[in-house]
């Protein structure tokens, strides 16, 4: 049985978005070491839940920022929105593409990642409002997903359940801040692999080290 990378996002996360690139190579890099799990952390959701007038003043600085160090741009539809928070209708709430992704997972489980990153693409860059429907109808075309019942399960109380689950998981496993990268070996051992952005260099280090310390431990277990 193979670990799982365990990946810790939200949609709503810049640092995330910054970080898309880098998590997907990570991916791509270890396929076959590793299964791939993405779970939606739940930043923005009950009190956490704000409006774009309220919270664009603090992303007009801090998408430059992301900008600088991971080297991914933000959109000009996006950064309308931010820029002009007052003539904005944004919601920043996590639920619905918490809700988005476990729809997703159940089609398309392995591409979670992919679907994930497209999210934040479709927010940060091409400026979709990821509280409105709407904005989910360009990637149930690309992935082939129909519609009426992706429509009908986004809507759902079992995959609001599921989300809520994945919110809850984020904090059993003590994630304070997004994006976070842990190798699940089994149900009681966990590495932290990176809290926060790290480049595809700083995290390939840190889990070739993983591996050889799980391969250590399973020989260890052999010859005794």
């Amino acid at each position: 049985m193979k670990p799982t990378l365990i990946y810790c996002y939200d949609a709503y996360c810049g640092w995330c978005y910054g970080f898309s690139p880098v998590m997907k190579k990570v991916a791509e890099q270890y396929k076959d070491q590793f299964d791939i799990e993405v779970l939606s952390g739940g930043m923005m959701v009950g009190e956490e839940v704000m409006p774009i007038e309220k919270i664009g003043p603090y992303i007009q600085t801090a998408y430059k920022r992301v900008e600088e160090l991971t080297g991914i741009k933000f959109g000009e539809d996006f950064l309308w929105h931010i820029n002009n928070p007052d003539k904005s209708d944004w919601v920043m709430n996590s639920e619905k593409p918490a809700i988005a992704l476990c729809v997703f997972k159940e089609y398309l489980p392995e591409q979670a990642l992919l679907f994930a990153s497209d999210l934040q693409y479709a927010l940060n860059y091409e400026g979709r409002d990821l509280d409105d429907n709407e904005a989910y109808r360009h990637l149930l075309e690309k992935y082939n997903i129909p519609a009426i019942e992706f429509y009908e399960k986004l809507k759902s109380e079992d995959f609001k359940e599921k989300a809520y689950y994945e919110f809850a998981l984020c904090k059993h496993l003590q994630v304070t801040g997004f994006p976070q990268v842990l190798v699940q070996q089994n149900d009681s051992k966990f590495y932290l692999v990176s809290k926060g952005f790290s480049t595809f260099e700083t995290i390939d280090l840190r889990v070739q080290n993983i591996l050889k310390e799980l391969k250590n431990a399973t020989d260890i277990s052999i010859t005794m």
